[in-house]
């Protein structure tokens, strides 16, 4: 209650509020979304956390983190702690809207996404992606591959298989490489209770989080 009074005080002042999240976890903020300019995740970074919060804060480095899981808006998304499906539990089955997705995350410069060129040999599929910063600061861009099946109800809305870190001047375009080997279209098989390569119609989504609004597709069969 202390936290969320100084928040209500500092957003009173009428000042810009960064908020620094210092957790090892997700946090749903609620109504405290609407109280901050920026959101700063700390985590839990050892000794050296002040000196990188502030080289971030004052500009003197471009941050490229991105979530390794899902922040939703609030635990009434989630089911009860009881429940021990993976239904509507992180970004692979959620249905709702998160606060902060998988995979998010913003810097001080932005980046957009051309349509990719797909290869193909036998089961291994590579992506070449042009990827533009399309800020005035030079930065670095988390690209990211997901996979989804377009047979299989049963399977994740879409899974990550793949993810690289460029950077990228100010003004420039990368052609950004990522390969999906057979690994990235298996799931369990009961007949031989472990993972097996399962042909079919599949969604490639790639782009700049989990969320639907950063990714672009090509639909294609393995």
């Amino acid at each position: 209650a202390v936290q969320q009074k100084l928040i209500d005080a500092a957003a009173k002042t009428g000042k810009p509020v960064v908020l620094v999240n210092c957790t090892g976890s997700a946090i749903g903020f609620g109504e405290l979304e609407s109280k901050y300019n920026a959101l700063l995740q700390a985590w839990y970074a050892g000794q050296a956390t002040g000196r990188a919060v502030a080289d971030i804060l004052f500009g003197d480095y471009n941050p490229a983190g991105r979530l390794p899981v899902t922040f939703y808006a609030s635990t009434s998304q989630l089911p009860d702690i009881m429940d021990y499906s993976m239904e509507n539990r992180t970004y692979r089955y959620f249905k709702g809207k998160a606060l902060y997705p998988f995979g998010y995350g913003l810097s001080y410069t932005t980046f957009s996404y051309g349509d990719a060129a797909v290869g193909k040999e036998g089961e291994e599929i590579t992506l070449t992606i042009p990827v533009s910063n399309t800020g005035s600061l030079d930065g670095e861009e988390v690209v990211q591959v997901y996979v989804k099946s377009l047979d299989d109800p049963q399977a994740p809305i879409k899974s990550l298989k793949g993810f690289k870190r460029v950077a990228i001047k100010a003004g420039q375009t990368a052609q950004v490489s990522i390969k999906l080997g057979s690994d990235a279209f298996e799931f369990y098989e009961p007949s031989v209770d472990g993972l097996a390569l399962r042909h079919g119609n599949y969604r490639i989504l790639y782009g700049s989080s989990s969320r639907d609004e950063d990714l672009k597709a090509v639909d294609m069969k393995i």
